[in-house]
């Protein structure tokens, strides 16, 4: 693959140069994207990157609004790109972007995913001497488990689909989700929860020791491994979902910035960032056995052998009902 072209359609600054702005999470994160991304592209095809952070909407919003978009990439939810696609976000009409090399239900017309992720129920072992959580069942019992549990505060982070399954429903009907039922499932648990602002404070408390169990993403799972936190995976029932590299609307350099994400989800560079964060590479081909996680990488990766039932979140759902769940999942904590 070779990036080229002319003037603004290739990010050429007028000096001859190809530039990328690419906003992401900031932290470790994004020095892996630098790392398994970005210099690989560089060395191929010499384009230069400005990484800036945070990458949020409300910032997409004001570039687009005011007609002076200057990021080119975001790493942000495939959920604004889904519900603004076209208005926020451009939609990704390359060649290179063959949507049938992706697992189905993870792509969009304004999103292709660039990697795999699950949220992952773990306890602290420390926590549970004697008998262990073993099913999803066990995350919702605090007679016969207590302690704290933790979650990310956000209604998408796999807790609803969790409670459903827990209180009966089968995974493969856990769409379109029933949240009165869920939510009155998780009541079952409010006074234990912990709805922590951030991956950073999920980390933390685990650490501390202030909470028994944990529903979080694949990556913060590890490196909360890695820093002290004696977690375990259960593996009976998780959601899985994707990241996503969106465009938004009114980049001068889309078509560099969609040659960009065909080089992101190629077999070398997906490879290349899986190793480095322990998540999944999107692309199907990709045997995810061969990756060459740590040992500690592979005890919370989702998608090897063996690992339960998993269930996609359903990604039109979540883009018609993300609002009204949102509204709803704020009233129920406060009420």
């Amino acid at each position: 693959m070779t990036a080229c072209g002319a003037g603004g359609d290739s990010g050429d600054s007028g000096t001859g140069e190809q530039k990328l702005t690419w906003a992401s999470t900031g932290g470790q994160f994004q020095e892996d994207e630098k790392k398994a991304l970005q210099e690989p592209f560089t060395a191929q095809t010499g384009t230069q990157f400005t990484n800036v952070t945070p990458a949020e909407i409300a910032q997409v919003r004001t570039m687009v609004k005011a007609g002076k978009t200057i990021w080119d990439l975001a790493n942000m939810s495939w959920i604004y790109a889904g519900a603004y696609c076209g208005e926020l976000f451009e939609k990704l009409d390359d060649p290179g972007l063959d949507r049938s090399k992706f697992p189905p239900g993870t792509t969009g017309d304004c999103f292709v995913p660039t990697y795999r992720y699950a949220n992952i129920f773990s306890y602290n072992a420390d926590l549970f001497p004697g008998e262990k959580p073993t099913k999803i069942e066990d995350f919702f019992d605090v007679k016969r488990f207590p302690g704290k549990r933790i979650v990310y505060d956000y209604p998408k982070a796999g807790l609803l689909e969790a409670a459903l399954v827990a209180d009966g429903v089968p995974p493969e009907k856990v769409y379109p989700i029933d949240l009165e039922r869920a939510l009155k499932k998780i009541d079952t648990i409010k006074s234990s929860m912990v709805f922590a602002p951030s991956y950073g404070a999920i980390q933390q408390q685990l650490v501390d020791r202030q909470a028994s169990m944990v529903l979080t993403v694949t990556a913060r799972s590890i490196v909360s491994a890695q820093t002290g936190a004696n977690l375990v995976p259960v593996w009976d029932f998780n959601t899985t979902d994707i990241g996503a590299l969106v465009i938004p609307k009114g980049t001068p350099n889309k078509q560099l910035a969609q040659e960009m994400l065909v080089f992101v989800t190629e077999p070398a560079q997906a490879t290349a960032y899986a190793k480095l964060t322990g998540t999944a590479p999107a692309r199907s081909e990709v045997d995810v056995t061969s990756i060459g996680y740590t040992e500690q990488q592979k005890a919370f990766n989702a998608f090897l052998p063996d690992r339960g039932r998993l269930v996609e979140q359903d990604k039109q759902w979540w883009i018609d009902n993300t609002d009204a769940v949102v509204k709803r999942w704020t009233a129920w904590k406060v009420g």
